[in-house]
């Protein structure tokens, strides 16, 4: 068994961006962190239209700017908040605290379930604004491709975010485990 708690017994050592890569919880932080480029993205560039008969433009998700509008916002901040839990993973190894791990982990249970009901509610609402859609609004069928890779990769979304905080949490239990473990036996705590 490692000494410390989740590996602080090795805070204080030196950055490995070879480990820090290869660990689940990066890896679907940096593919959420691309699928949410994805959603915004497609939305951004190819989610308004404009028609010949009027002189600004509308959401394809059914004219309803609040689709394009939450898509764009979600998308947004959970790209920025991809890479605050990326920046976090990085300085993970270097917390010696145990409680100042636990309030690492516990922060990222609760913000890793709370994306993945947003990109659900994302999900529904854009299929939905999606399905009663209009063929008359845009009879050339422009942007629909990014529209339904919005839609679709809202829906990877969930998946990842939610397997992010089921990381979380084993990587909870297993600092609790660590932390009853030294309390229990500090003897045989260090190899």
């Amino acid at each position: 068994m490692e000494g410390g708690a989740y590996g602080a017994g090795k805070a204080g050592g030196a950055f490995d961006p070879y480990t820090l890569v290869r660990q689940p919880h990066t890896i679907l932080r940096v593919v959420s962190w691309v699928f949410s480029i994805v959603v915004f993205g497609s939305i951004v560039n190819e989610g308004y239209l404009n028609s010949s008969e009027e002189e600004e433009e509308f959401c394809i998700y059914n004219r309803n700017p609040n689709a394009c509008s939450y898509g764009v916002t979600v998308g947004v901040l959970a790209f920025l908040t991809c890479l605050l839990y990326l920046a976090l993973d990085v300085y993970f190894p270097q917390i010696s605290s145990v409680k100042d791990r636990k309030k690492a982990v516990l922060s990222d249970i609760g913000v890793s379930a709370f994306w993945a009901f947003f990109w659900f509610v994302g999900f529904c609402f854009l299929a939905n604004q999606w399905q009663v859609s209009k063929l008359q609004d845009n009879p050339l069928n422009e942007g629909t491709d990014a529209a339904r890779a919005a839609i679709a990769f809202s829906f990877f979304s969930i998946f990842t975010w939610s397997l992010t905080a089921a990381l979380a949490v084993r990587r909870l239990k297993e600092l609790t485990f660590q932390e009853d473990y030294n309390t229990l036996f500090p003897a045989s705590a260090q190899p």
